[in-house]
């Protein structure tokens, strides 16, 4: 069984075990989330039931694994002929998810 979930303004495609990185999402490591923002549910070879846009009763439950930050990405700005640079460094806030039982409601 898989489900699509939104979280963090991006849509994954999950099954049982998976392990996910995801935006930073409110946690402890070892604590259990459950996500309700279930786009889509279904078997596979079989036809997925899509929400409209939630499919109503799904929900995933993850356990957290670790609060991490990702890799780093430069940020540089220039204008040519004026003098102008700008470099600046930026580590997004990631969690990191272990897929633990999906419920299609």
């Amino acid at each position: 069984m898989f489900a699509v979930i939104r979280t963090g303004g991006k849509q994954y495609r999950v099954v049982k075990d998976d392990v996910i990185a995801v935006e930073k999402l409110a946690g402890e490591p070892g604590s259990r989330i459950e996500i309700a923002d279930v786009l889509a549910v279904g078997d596979e070879g079989a036809a997925a039931k899509t929400g409209t846009p939630t499919v109503p009763g799904a929900s995933v439950s993850a356990t957290v694994v670790e609060q991490k930050r990702g890799e780093k990405i430069i940020v540089f700005k220039k204008r040519r002929r004026h003098n102008y640079r700008r470099k600046n460094g930026h580590r997004q806030a990631i969690t990191v998810l272990r897929i633990d039982a999906i419920s299609a409601g």
